[in-house]
């Protein structure tokens, strides 16, 4: 027997009626599927554009929404990569950012042994050691507890090591300082994970151990986990990058990124630090007296004019002269810039927000007047910290120093207007 409901006959009460289709409908779809094929519909142009001149974007249909978003077409920034190899890094692009947040892809990298690829429903985070009950966390376990975001810098203390004799005047900002990044980061406060596995009060230190190559491991303090320490899984919203710790790094904002250990797979707590190789023969600072400066973490209070800045032009008028000021010990409190190579210095305005262990932009209006002249800027911290100049950290530590190189950069006008960078300083 023949089930009419289905087939539509006219001659069935019961039968559902075919919907009624107007021209109207006809017009509507047949339009959208022109569209669909790229033919114009009546009464709408394309003008074919111009060899070298981009269409009129009123002219012609835009793209369709993807899965996946990207940058126009006519914005192409780049790390720089200094050294194609596992234990090499690429720089951020300082110059060519506005605000602070660093985005995601162009965080500069540093590694010791290559990105590892790691799945993360394999994952898991390791505490033992002097606690009561040592545990191991999934990376779902870590998102169980209760996380945190803060925007919070991260700095290579070799930054400015690139600068080396300092006798190139064609180095970018990104080329001098661009081992900074700022990011969003999100994850569970490293106190919290503490507390879960019942911590020893005795316990002073803790040993972050990663799981690249290398297998990176540095002493911690305890008083560092108490602080702001945090397992941070998310940078600006998404999943960390693998270049960054995918699944999950620790984060110590303020203190040198050595310290900051990726694709962190376990921490051990002790009473004492472990003297690893990466704070012994590596990341200590020789001083001027023949001693060397160990477990230097904090990274000082630093400023960098990113415009203008080699390899810009300037013309006699107004000029918005901007930069980054940063500290790991806590907020930027005020930043000076001079034009006459610091023989005389004006405040700078320092642009909202200013947020501790951050990077704050800053900005100075400033009348060239033609000829030449030097940029410089100088920041100071809440703490009463001041950038020193380049003498000034030579005589504190030493010659031979390799780390923390927060000294004052310089960026020299030329009489013709072209800016280069300051070897002299």
């Amino acid at each position: 027997m023949t089930d009419k409901s289905s087939t539509g006959n006219p001659g069935d009460v019961n039968a559902e009626k075919a919907p009624a289709i107007t021209r109207r409908d006809a017009i509507v779809a047949a339009g959208a599927a022109l569209l669909a094929t790229g033919v114009p519909l009546l009464g709408q142009t394309t003008v074919p554009p111009s060899p070298g001149i981009p269409p009129d974007p009123t002219k012609v249909q835009g793209r369709v929404p993807t899965d996946l978003g990207q940058r126009s077409s006519f914005e192409k920034p780049r790390r720089f990569v200094f050294r194609a190899l596992p234990s090499g890094e690429s720089g951020t692009p300082l110059q060519d950012l506005r605000g602070i947040v660093t985005p995601s892809d162009l965080h500069f990298e540093r590694h010791h042994g290559g990105i590892p690829a790691i799945d993360p429903t394999n994952y898991t985070l390791l505490i033992h050691g002097m606690c009561e009950r040592p545990l191991k966390f999934s990376l779902d376990d870590l998102k169980r507890f209760p996380s945190v975001s803060r925007i919070h810098f991260i700095e290579c203390s070799g930054n400015g090591v690139g600068l080396g004799p300092r006798t190139d005047r064609k180095q970018t900002p990104q080329q001098t300082d661009g081992l900074l990044s700022t990011s969003e980061w999100t994850g569970v406060p490293l106190a919290l994970l503490f507390k879960e596995v019942g911590i020893s009060p005795d316990a002073k230190w803790f040993l972050a151990e990663g799981s690249d190559a290398a297998r990176m491991t540095r002493s911690i303090p305890v008083e560092k986990a108490f602080d702001d320490a945090m397992i941070a899984y998310s940078q600006n919203g998404e999943a960390i990058r693998p270049e960054q710790g995918y699944p999950a790094r620790l984060l110590l904002p303020g203190w040198e990124g050595n310290s900051n250990v990726k694709w962190i797979q376990r921490i051990e707590i002790g009473d004492a630090p472990w003297m690893t190789r990466e704070e012994t023969s590596k990341y200590t600072d020789p001083l001027a007296n023949g001693t060397a400066r160990q477990f230097s973490f904090v990274m000082d209070c630093k400023s960098l004019i990113t415009f203008p800045a080699y390899p810009n032009f300037v013309s006699p008028g107004w000029w918005d002269v901007t930069g980054l000021a940063w500290s790991g010990r806590g907020k930027v409190a005020r930043v000076e810039v001079s034009t006459d190579r610091g023989r005389s210095w004006e405040d700078a305005e320092l642009q909202a927000p200013v947020l501790s262990k951050c990077t704050t932009r800053f900005r100075y209006l400033w009348k060239y007047a033609g000829g030449e002249a030097h940029l410089m800027s100088r920041a100071t911290d809440e703490t009463g910290y001041v950038q020193p100049t380049h003498a000034e950290l030579v005589a504190a530590r030493g010659p031979g120093t390799l780390y923390h190189h927060n000294d004052i950069r310089c960026w020299k006008v030329e009489s013709d207007g072209h800016v280069f960078f300051d070897t002299e300083l």
